[in-house]
Protein backbone atom coordinates (compact mmCIF):
# COMPACT_ATOMS: atom_id res chain seq x y z
CA UNK A 1 0.00 0.00 0.00
CA UNK A 2 2.75 2.23 0.88
CA UNK A 3 4.41 1.95 -2.01
CA UNK A 4 1.67 2.25 -4.35
CA UNK A 5 0.43 5.79 -2.48
CA UNK A 6 4.33 6.60 -3.43
CA UNK A 7 3.67 5.71 -7.06
CA UNK A 8 0.74 7.92 -7.11
CA UNK A 9 1.76 11.24 -5.29
CA UNK A 10 5.49 11.43 -6.08
CA UNK A 11 5.04 12.87 -9.67
CA UNK A 12 2.70 15.34 -8.62
CA UNK A 13 4.93 17.09 -5.94
CA UNK A 14 7.05 19.59 -7.64
CA UNK A 15 10.76 17.86 -7.38
CA UNK A 16 12.32 21.12 -5.38
CA UNK A 17 9.80 20.37 -2.17
CA UNK A 18 11.09 16.43 -2.23
CA UNK A 19 14.50 17.40 -2.47
CA UNK A 20 13.96 19.86 0.91
CA UNK A 21 11.83 17.30 2.32
CA UNK A 22 15.10 14.73 1.89
CA UNK A 23 17.35 17.12 3.18
CA UNK A 24 15.52 17.95 6.67
CA UNK A 25 14.93 14.83 6.91
CA UNK A 26 18.82 14.05 6.84
CA UNK A 27 19.43 17.08 9.70
CA UNK A 28 16.75 15.84 11.92
CA UNK A 29 18.10 12.68 11.77
CA UNK A 30 21.45 13.57 12.63
CA UNK A 31 20.26 15.48 15.56
CA UNK A 32 18.16 12.89 16.72
CA UNK A 33 21.19 10.88 17.55
CA UNK A 34 23.79 13.81 18.75
CA UNK A 35 25.64 13.54 15.20
CA UNK A 36 27.31 10.03 15.70
CA UNK A 37 29.89 10.49 13.02
CA UNK A 38 32.03 13.21 14.49
CA UNK A 39 32.85 10.83 17.23
CA UNK A 40 34.36 8.40 14.96
CA UNK A 41 36.65 8.71 11.80
CA UNK A 42 34.30 8.02 8.91
CA UNK A 43 35.51 6.92 5.51
CA UNK A 44 33.42 7.09 2.88
CA UNK A 45 33.47 5.50 -1.11
CA UNK A 46 31.95 7.29 -3.67
CA UNK A 47 32.13 5.80 -7.54
CA UNK A 48 30.23 3.30 -9.60
CA UNK A 49 32.39 0.16 -8.97
CA UNK A 50 34.31 -1.45 -6.30
CA UNK A 51 32.86 0.04 -3.11
CA UNK A 52 31.76 -3.12 -1.32
CA UNK A 53 34.99 -5.06 -2.22
CA UNK A 54 37.27 -1.91 -0.92
CA UNK A 55 34.86 -1.26 2.00
CA UNK A 56 35.23 -4.76 3.38
CA UNK A 57 39.17 -5.10 3.00
CA UNK A 58 39.50 -1.47 4.96
CA UNK A 59 37.54 -2.88 7.35
CA UNK A 60 39.50 -6.13 7.81
CA UNK A 61 42.61 -4.00 7.61
CA UNK A 62 41.74 -1.66 10.09
CA UNK A 63 40.47 -5.08 12.42
CA UNK A 64 43.54 -6.62 11.96
CA UNK A 65 45.24 -3.32 13.55
CA UNK A 66 43.78 -3.97 16.42
CA UNK A 67 40.46 -1.48 15.59
CA UNK A 68 36.75 -1.75 16.40
CA UNK A 69 35.16 -0.73 12.98
CA UNK A 70 31.81 -0.50 11.44
CA UNK A 71 30.88 -0.89 7.87
CA UNK A 72 27.67 0.11 6.03
CA UNK A 73 27.59 -1.25 2.43
CA UNK A 74 25.68 -2.76 -0.21
CA UNK A 75 26.18 -6.55 1.11
CA UNK A 76 27.00 -6.06 4.56
CA UNK A 77 26.94 -4.23 7.86
CA UNK A 78 29.39 -5.05 10.19
CA UNK A 79 29.84 -3.85 14.09
CA UNK A 80 32.90 -4.91 14.88
CA UNK A 81 33.09 -8.60 14.48
CA UNK A 82 29.33 -9.17 14.00
CA UNK A 83 28.25 -8.93 10.27
CA UNK A 84 24.87 -8.94 9.35
CA UNK A 85 23.33 -8.70 5.52
CA UNK A 86 22.17 -5.93 4.30
CA UNK A 87 18.25 -6.05 4.04
CA UNK A 88 17.38 -2.90 3.12
CA UNK A 89 17.86 -3.34 -0.69
CA UNK A 90 19.51 -0.14 -0.61
CA UNK A 91 23.25 0.59 0.02
CA UNK A 92 21.91 3.72 2.08
CA UNK A 93 18.99 3.19 4.28
CA UNK A 94 16.86 6.00 4.82
CA UNK A 95 18.08 8.50 7.05
CA UNK A 96 16.84 7.40 10.36
CA UNK A 97 17.97 3.99 10.17
CA UNK A 98 21.04 4.84 9.14
CA UNK A 99 22.20 7.84 11.54
CA UNK A 100 20.97 4.77 14.18
CA UNK A 101 23.50 2.21 13.00
CA UNK A 102 25.73 4.97 13.31
CA UNK A 103 24.75 5.78 16.71
CA UNK A 104 25.00 1.82 17.52
CA UNK A 105 29.00 1.97 16.27
CA UNK A 106 29.86 4.85 18.35
CA UNK A 107 28.02 3.36 21.16
CA UNK A 108 30.02 0.24 20.66
CA UNK A 109 33.07 2.26 20.89
CA UNK A 110 33.90 1.66 17.08
CA UNK A 111 36.95 3.84 15.86
CA UNK A 112 36.23 3.44 12.55
CA UNK A 113 33.29 3.39 9.62
CA UNK A 114 33.90 2.78 6.08
CA UNK A 115 30.50 3.07 4.67
CA UNK A 116 29.45 3.00 0.77
CA UNK A 117 27.83 6.53 -0.43
CA UNK A 118 26.13 5.34 -3.98
CA UNK A 119 25.00 8.28 -5.77
CA UNK A 120 21.82 7.02 -6.04
CA UNK A 121 21.59 8.11 -1.80
CA UNK A 122 22.96 11.23 -2.62
CA UNK A 123 20.12 12.26 -4.50
CA UNK A 124 18.04 11.90 -1.74
CA UNK A 125 20.77 13.58 0.65
CA UNK A 126 21.22 10.72 3.09
CA UNK A 127 24.78 11.98 2.87
CA UNK A 128 24.16 14.86 4.88
CA UNK A 129 24.65 15.32 8.76
CA UNK A 130 27.44 12.71 7.97
CA UNK A 131 30.93 14.11 8.99
CA UNK A 132 32.81 12.29 6.33
CA UNK A 133 37.08 12.27 7.12
CA UNK A 134 38.51 10.17 4.40
CA UNK A 135 36.70 10.01 0.42
CA UNK A 136 37.76 7.27 -1.77
CA UNK A 137 36.79 7.81 -5.41
CA UNK A 138 36.69 4.20 -7.48
CA UNK A 139 35.42 5.13 -10.58
CA UNK A 140 32.23 5.84 -12.53
CA UNK A 141 31.34 3.87 -15.43
CA UNK A 142 28.76 4.27 -18.09
CA UNK A 143 25.48 3.31 -15.87
CA UNK A 144 23.09 5.45 -16.29
CA UNK A 145 19.51 5.51 -14.30
CA UNK A 146 16.21 7.37 -14.06
CA UNK A 147 17.41 8.85 -10.50
CA UNK A 148 20.22 11.11 -12.25
CA UNK A 149 17.28 11.83 -15.19
CA UNK A 150 19.72 9.27 -17.39
CA UNK A 151 22.59 11.52 -17.62
CA UNK A 152 26.45 11.33 -16.39
CA UNK A 153 26.80 14.84 -15.78
CA UNK A 154 24.14 14.98 -13.10
CA UNK A 155 25.58 11.53 -11.33
CA UNK A 156 28.82 13.63 -11.27
CA UNK A 157 27.35 16.69 -10.40
CA UNK A 158 25.97 14.28 -7.18
CA UNK A 159 28.76 12.94 -6.40
CA UNK A 160 31.01 16.03 -6.10
CA UNK A 161 28.59 17.59 -3.33
CA UNK A 162 29.65 15.02 -1.39
CA UNK A 163 33.66 15.82 -2.06
CA UNK A 164 33.18 19.53 -1.63
CA UNK A 165 31.62 19.24 1.88
CA UNK A 166 34.70 17.45 3.09
CA UNK A 167 37.36 20.51 3.77
CA UNK A 168 34.48 22.28 5.32
CA UNK A 169 33.02 20.23 7.53
CA UNK A 170 34.20 20.52 10.94
CA UNK A 171 37.60 19.01 12.08
CA UNK A 172 37.60 16.17 14.71
CA UNK A 173 39.83 15.52 17.57
CA UNK A 174 39.62 11.43 18.75
CA UNK A 175 41.72 10.37 21.35
CA UNK A 176 44.41 13.55 21.18
CA UNK A 177 45.09 13.31 17.54
CA UNK A 178 43.52 15.76 15.13
CA UNK A 179 42.02 13.80 12.19
CA UNK A 180 43.02 14.90 8.40
CA UNK A 181 40.69 15.35 5.83
CA UNK A 182 41.77 12.92 2.86
CA UNK A 183 41.11 12.10 -0.81
CA UNK A 184 42.06 9.13 -1.72
CA UNK A 185 41.24 8.90 -5.43
CA UNK A 186 42.06 6.20 -8.22
CA UNK A 187 44.33 7.41 -10.91
CA UNK A 188 42.87 5.05 -13.97
CA UNK A 189 39.73 6.66 -13.80
CA UNK A 190 39.60 9.30 -16.59
CA UNK A 191 37.43 11.43 -13.84
CA UNK A 192 40.54 11.38 -11.02
CA UNK A 193 41.66 14.65 -11.79
CA UNK A 194 38.29 16.13 -11.37
CA UNK A 195 37.60 14.87 -7.82
CA UNK A 196 41.45 15.24 -6.64
CA UNK A 197 40.46 19.15 -7.59
CA UNK A 198 38.65 19.42 -3.77
CA UNK A 199 40.39 20.63 -1.19
CA UNK A 200 42.08 18.41 1.46
CA UNK A 201 44.66 18.24 3.96
CA UNK A 202 46.15 14.93 1.91
CA UNK A 203 45.54 13.84 -1.62
CA UNK A 204 46.89 10.31 -2.30
CA UNK A 205 46.38 8.50 -5.85
CA UNK A 206 46.21 4.61 -6.59
CA UNK A 207 46.34 2.12 -10.14
CA UNK A 208 48.07 1.12 -12.80
CA UNK A 209 48.94 4.35 -13.44
CA UNK A 210 52.86 4.64 -13.85
CA UNK A 211 51.85 8.36 -11.62
CA UNK A 212 49.71 6.87 -9.44
CA UNK A 213 51.22 7.04 -5.94
CA UNK A 214 50.85 3.21 -5.09
CA UNK A 215 51.15 1.64 -8.26
CA UNK A 216 49.98 -1.66 -8.85
CA UNK A 217 51.58 -4.42 -10.77
CA UNK A 218 52.47 -8.06 -11.44
CA UNK A 219 48.63 -9.50 -10.92
CA UNK A 220 48.20 -13.35 -11.07
CA UNK A 221 45.27 -15.63 -10.33
CA UNK A 222 46.77 -18.32 -8.43
CA UNK A 223 44.74 -20.91 -6.32
CA UNK A 224 42.30 -19.63 -4.36
CA UNK A 225 44.08 -16.64 -4.09
CA UNK A 226 45.25 -13.49 -6.44
CA UNK A 227 48.88 -11.75 -6.18
CA UNK A 228 49.72 -9.21 -7.00
CA UNK A 229 52.82 -6.03 -5.89
CA UNK A 230 52.40 -2.14 -4.95
CA UNK A 231 55.22 0.09 -5.31
CA UNK A 232 57.06 -3.27 -5.51
CA UNK A 233 55.97 -4.65 -2.17
CA UNK A 234 53.27 -7.92 -2.45
CA UNK A 235 49.83 -8.56 -1.18
CA UNK A 236 48.01 -11.20 -2.04
CA UNK A 237 43.88 -11.78 -1.26
CA UNK A 238 41.51 -14.62 -0.79
CA UNK A 239 38.76 -12.35 -3.21
CA UNK A 240 39.25 -13.81 -6.16
CA UNK A 241 39.42 -11.49 -9.71
CA UNK A 242 41.93 -9.86 -10.87
CA UNK A 243 39.87 -6.23 -10.68
CA UNK A 244 40.03 -7.00 -6.81
CA UNK A 245 43.52 -6.36 -6.82
CA UNK A 246 43.02 -3.20 -7.81
CA UNK A 247 39.82 -2.51 -5.20
CA UNK A 248 42.54 -3.95 -2.64
CA UNK A 249 45.33 -1.23 -3.64
CA UNK A 250 42.72 1.62 -2.96
CA UNK A 251 42.55 -0.02 0.33
CA UNK A 252 46.22 -0.08 0.88
CA UNK A 253 46.65 3.32 -0.07
CA UNK A 254 43.87 4.25 2.38
CA UNK A 255 45.21 2.59 5.48
CA UNK A 256 49.01 3.78 4.25
CA UNK A 257 47.51 7.04 4.84
CA UNK A 258 45.86 6.93 7.92
CA UNK A 259 48.72 5.35 9.52
CA UNK A 260 48.12 1.57 9.65
CA UNK A 261 51.37 -0.56 9.63
CA UNK A 262 52.17 -2.52 6.57
CA UNK A 263 52.09 -5.80 8.62
CA UNK A 264 48.48 -5.27 9.29
CA UNK A 265 47.76 -4.13 6.07
CA UNK A 266 49.18 -8.10 4.84
CA UNK A 267 47.76 -9.76 7.30
CA UNK A 268 44.06 -7.84 6.71
CA UNK A 269 43.91 -8.25 3.16
CA UNK A 270 44.87 -12.00 3.89
CA UNK A 271 43.28 -13.06 6.30
CA UNK A 272 39.24 -11.59 4.86
CA UNK A 273 38.08 -14.89 3.62
CA UNK A 274 34.80 -14.06 1.85
CA UNK A 275 32.69 -10.65 1.14
CA UNK A 276 28.98 -11.82 0.85
CA UNK A 277 28.21 -12.15 -3.09
CA UNK A 278 31.24 -10.37 -4.08
CA UNK A 279 33.02 -13.37 -6.29
CA UNK A 280 31.80 -15.68 -3.54
CA UNK A 281 32.50 -19.43 -4.11
CA UNK A 282 29.56 -21.65 -3.24
CA UNK A 283 31.30 -25.38 -2.33
CA UNK A 284 28.70 -28.02 -2.15
CA UNK A 285 30.70 -31.33 -3.41
CA UNK A 286 30.28 -30.63 -7.02
CA UNK A 287 33.72 -31.67 -9.80
CA UNK A 288 32.73 -27.58 -11.39
CA UNK A 289 32.99 -24.39 -9.88
CA UNK A 290 29.81 -21.89 -8.91
CA UNK A 291 30.74 -18.20 -7.99
CA UNK A 292 28.07 -15.83 -6.70
CA UNK A 293 28.50 -11.93 -7.95
CA UNK A 294 26.64 -8.58 -7.70
CA UNK A 295 27.96 -7.97 -11.70
CA UNK A 296 24.78 -5.93 -13.07
CA UNK A 297 26.46 -3.92 -15.64
CA UNK A 298 29.08 -3.52 -18.59
CA UNK A 299 32.29 -2.68 -16.53
CA UNK A 300 31.81 -5.12 -14.07
CA UNK A 301 30.41 -8.01 -16.26
CA UNK A 302 33.16 -7.93 -18.61
CA UNK A 303 35.51 -8.18 -15.70
CA UNK A 304 33.89 -11.11 -14.58
CA UNK A 305 33.99 -13.01 -17.95
CA UNK A 306 38.17 -12.31 -17.88
CA UNK A 307 38.28 -13.52 -14.04
CA UNK A 308 36.26 -16.66 -15.02
CA UNK A 309 38.93 -17.63 -17.98
CA UNK A 310 41.26 -17.56 -15.40
CA UNK A 311 39.80 -19.71 -12.75
CA UNK A 312 39.47 -22.47 -15.33
CA UNK A 313 41.32 -24.77 -17.13
CA UNK A 314 41.84 -25.04 -21.13
CA UNK A 315 39.03 -26.59 -22.46
CA UNK A 316 35.99 -26.34 -19.66
CA UNK A 317 32.82 -24.25 -20.13
CA UNK A 318 32.14 -21.05 -18.14
CA UNK A 319 27.88 -20.72 -18.16
CA UNK A 320 26.90 -17.31 -17.16
CA UNK A 321 22.88 -16.71 -15.64
CA UNK A 322 22.40 -12.88 -16.00
CA UNK A 323 19.51 -10.50 -15.91
CA UNK A 324 18.96 -6.80 -15.69
CA UNK A 325 16.89 -4.20 -13.53
CA UNK A 326 13.86 -2.44 -14.22
CA UNK A 327 12.94 -0.10 -12.26
CA UNK A 328 14.10 3.34 -13.65
CA UNK A 329 17.59 1.45 -14.72
CA UNK A 330 19.27 1.67 -17.80
CA UNK A 331 17.63 -0.22 -20.10
CA UNK A 332 20.53 0.68 -23.01
CA UNK A 333 22.56 -2.02 -21.35
CA UNK A 334 20.69 -4.80 -21.62
CA UNK A 335 21.59 -5.90 -25.44
CA UNK A 336 25.17 -4.64 -24.04
CA UNK A 337 25.11 -7.01 -21.44
CA UNK A 338 23.92 -9.82 -23.86
CA UNK A 339 26.66 -9.28 -26.00
CA UNK A 340 29.33 -9.08 -23.33
CA UNK A 341 28.18 -12.26 -21.83
CA UNK A 342 27.47 -13.76 -25.22
CA UNK A 343 31.25 -13.28 -26.21
CA UNK A 344 32.99 -14.30 -22.40
CA UNK A 345 30.68 -17.60 -21.80
CA UNK A 346 30.12 -20.59 -23.48
CA UNK A 347 26.39 -20.76 -22.41
CA UNK A 348 24.04 -18.12 -21.08
CA UNK A 349 20.98 -18.35 -19.15
CA UNK A 350 18.48 -15.37 -19.32
CA UNK A 351 16.39 -14.90 -15.91
CA UNK A 352 14.91 -12.53 -13.88
CA UNK A 353 17.00 -10.12 -11.37
CA UNK A 354 15.03 -7.59 -10.04
CA UNK A 355 12.36 -6.33 -12.49
CA UNK A 356 10.10 -3.89 -10.59
CA UNK A 357 7.12 -3.24 -12.25
CA UNK A 358 8.92 -3.10 -15.62
CA UNK A 359 7.72 -6.16 -18.23
CA UNK A 360 10.03 -9.03 -17.30
CA UNK A 361 9.50 -10.40 -20.77
CA UNK A 362 10.89 -7.53 -22.36
CA UNK A 363 13.68 -7.05 -20.15
CA UNK A 364 14.68 -10.44 -20.88
CA UNK A 365 14.13 -9.99 -25.14
CA UNK A 366 16.29 -7.26 -24.84
CA UNK A 367 18.96 -8.70 -23.36
CA UNK A 368 18.62 -11.59 -25.89
CA UNK A 369 18.48 -9.26 -28.86
CA UNK A 370 22.44 -8.43 -27.96
CA UNK A 371 23.72 -12.45 -27.04
CA UNK A 372 21.85 -12.83 -30.31
CA UNK A 373 24.10 -10.19 -32.07
CA UNK A 374 26.61 -11.69 -30.21
CA UNK A 375 26.30 -15.24 -31.71
CA UNK A 376 24.54 -16.84 -29.21
CA UNK A 377 21.84 -19.34 -30.88
CA UNK A 378 18.74 -19.66 -28.90
CA UNK A 379 18.53 -23.50 -27.26
CA UNK A 380 21.52 -24.33 -27.88
CA UNK A 381 23.96 -21.63 -25.92
CA UNK A 382 21.93 -19.34 -24.62
CA UNK A 383 18.60 -20.44 -23.11
CA UNK A 384 15.39 -17.85 -21.34
CA UNK A 385 14.15 -19.21 -18.43
CA UNK A 386 12.47 -16.31 -16.52
CA UNK A 387 12.02 -17.97 -12.88
CA UNK A 388 15.29 -17.64 -11.55
CA UNK A 389 15.06 -20.75 -9.11
CA UNK A 390 14.61 -22.46 -12.43
CA UNK A 391 17.28 -20.74 -14.21
CA UNK A 392 19.50 -21.18 -11.85
CA UNK A 393 18.81 -25.12 -11.43
CA UNK A 394 19.65 -24.91 -15.66
CA UNK A 395 22.80 -23.62 -15.59
CA UNK A 396 23.87 -26.24 -12.45
CA UNK A 397 23.03 -29.03 -14.69
CA UNK A 398 24.32 -27.67 -17.70
CA UNK A 399 27.61 -27.74 -15.68
CA UNK A 400 30.26 -30.79 -15.98
CA UNK A 401 33.61 -31.49 -14.53
CA UNK A 402 35.92 -28.17 -14.32
CA UNK A 403 33.26 -25.79 -15.67
CA UNK A 404 32.41 -22.71 -13.62
CA UNK A 405 28.66 -21.35 -13.35
CA UNK A 406 28.56 -17.57 -12.79
CA UNK A 407 25.81 -16.17 -10.91
CA UNK A 408 25.23 -12.38 -10.96
CA UNK A 409 23.35 -9.51 -10.96
CA UNK A 410 22.22 -10.15 -7.04
CA UNK A 411 25.24 -10.91 -5.20
CA UNK A 412 23.55 -11.35 -1.34
CA UNK A 413 20.62 -9.14 -2.07
CA UNK A 414 17.95 -10.31 0.53
CA UNK A 415 15.17 -9.59 -1.68
CA UNK A 416 13.63 -9.95 -5.16
CA UNK A 417 11.11 -6.93 -6.35
CA UNK A 418 8.74 -8.48 -8.61
CA UNK A 419 5.64 -6.79 -9.99
CA UNK A 420 6.29 -4.38 -7.15
CA UNK A 421 6.14 -7.09 -4.78
CA UNK A 422 9.10 -7.62 -2.71
CA UNK A 423 10.06 -11.52 -2.05
CA UNK A 424 12.82 -13.17 0.42
CA UNK A 425 15.71 -14.11 -1.78
CA UNK A 426 19.13 -15.18 -1.67
CA UNK A 427 21.05 -16.21 -4.48
CA UNK A 428 23.44 -18.10 -2.34
CA UNK A 429 20.90 -20.07 -0.54
CA UNK A 430 18.81 -20.78 -3.64
CA UNK A 431 22.23 -22.41 -4.96
CA UNK A 432 23.24 -24.42 -2.45
CA UNK A 433 19.31 -25.74 -1.95
CA UNK A 434 19.88 -27.03 -5.73
CA UNK A 435 23.02 -28.02 -5.60
CA UNK A 436 22.12 -30.07 -3.35
CA UNK A 437 19.30 -31.79 -4.94
CA UNK A 438 21.99 -32.18 -7.89
CA UNK A 439 24.77 -33.79 -6.39
CA UNK A 440 23.67 -35.18 -2.90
Amino acid sequence: MKKTIKKIVQPIIPKSLINFFHFSESIAAAQKYQHPSNKMIVIGLVGSKGKTTTANMLWSILSAEGHKVGLIGTANIRFGQKEELNHYHMTMPGAFVLQGLLAKMSAMHCQYVVMEVPSEGQTQHRHVGINFDVLIFTNVTNELMAAHGYSIDTLHKHNKRVFKRLNHSKRKTIGLQKIAKIIVANADSKDAPDYLLFQADKKITFGRSKDADFRISNIAQIPDKISFDVNGDNYTTKILGKINAINATGAIATAVALGISDRSIKQGLAKLPTIPGRMEVIESKQPFAVVVDYAHEQASMTALMDSARDMIPKGAKVITLLGAEGGGRDSAKRPEMGAICAKGSDIIILSNVDPYDDDPETILADIAEGALGAGAEKNKTMFIVPDRREGIRKALELASKDDIVLITGKGAEQSMEIGGQSIAWDDRKVVREELAKLVG
